[in-house]
């Protein structure tokens, strides 16, 4: 009857711990950080296929949008806060908000937003802009070239990708890198866009290869411009990354895919 007793009790403790660890989960997802890996090529340099990052929720509040699983708990947006441009968000994307995107913020409401031959120009005073060294990175199955006129050879019989790269650096002060690797491509010449009230002007930092607020919202394309009050959150540190040739078969594999030089990386 004791040991009867003792293994019930057990159960029960058993069976407490999972409920606090899952409602642990459920509040650390929804109100401080979640989960987020590259998916596509739009926002080289800073981030490459293969890339998992933590979103930090809190710095723009909480609404249905941030929360895990769709789940639906309060109407608008609770505590919310204006993005800065220059930063990095995850958001759901328009026209039907189903899935996550991840772009950089250039501008917020009210702002005249046009770019010309590649430059950007923010309620008629041009971005700064200036071509630095070339991006290079591996070619590996994450990261493919994306044309072959950008692939070279690099040390012990591997290949290198190069493209073209430039320094931006917003009026705020905020600067980043971004590649453009053709001139007078889709995208580079746009007309003005005057960004609505209590919406954004994304741009991904790979201009040639981004689906952003240049272009209309398109599902699964391009976005438009976005409702602040589609944020998920604002991307916080990579936590690991990988180029894609580990083999689950071969455990050493995990180990040499990992890129272990863009780990801890802040934004």
């Amino acid at each position: 009857m004791a040991r009867d007793k003792a293994e019930r009790s057990e159960t029960r403790d058993f069976v407490a711990f999972l409920v606090k660890l899952a409602l642990f989960i459920l509040i650390l997802r929804s109100f401080i950080i979640s989960p987020f890996n590259i998916p596509s090529e739009s926002m080289q340099p800073r981030l490459v296929v293969g890339d998992y990052l933590l979103v930090a929720k809190w710095p723009y509040g909480f609404s249905n949008y941030s929360l895990p699983f769709d789940i639906s708990l309060f109407p608008g947006r609770v505590l919310p806060n204006a993005p800065t441009p220059g930063d990095v968000v995850v958001f759901k994307a328009p026209p039907t908000a189903r899935e996550d995107y991840i772009k950089r913020v250039i501008a917020l409401s009210g702002d005249i937003v046009q770019v010309t031959k590649g430059v950007v120009s923010i309620n008629g005073t041009e971005v700064e802009r200036k071509q630095v060294e070339d991006f290079e990175h591996p070619v590996t199955p994450n990261s493919p070239c994306y044309r072959d006129e950008f692939e070279s050879p690099g040390s012990n019989g591997s290949r290198i990708c190069r493209y073209p790269q430039f320094q931006e650096t917003l009026p705020n002060g905020v600067s980043y890198r971004i590649l453009d690797i053709y001139e007078d491509s889709e995208g580079d010449s746009t007309e003005a866009f005057v960004v609505p009230d209590g919406h954004m002007f994304l741009m991904g930092d790979n201009r040639d290869r981004s689906a952003d607020s240049r272009f209309p919202a398109v599902d699964g394309h391009a976005i438009g411009m976005v409702p602040q009050a589609n944020l998920v959150g604002r991307a916080w540190v990579s936590v690991f990354s990988t180029d894609g040739s580990a083999e689950w078969i071969k455990p050493w594999t995990w180990f040499t895919a990992a890129r272990w030089e863009r780990i801890g990386e802040g934004f």
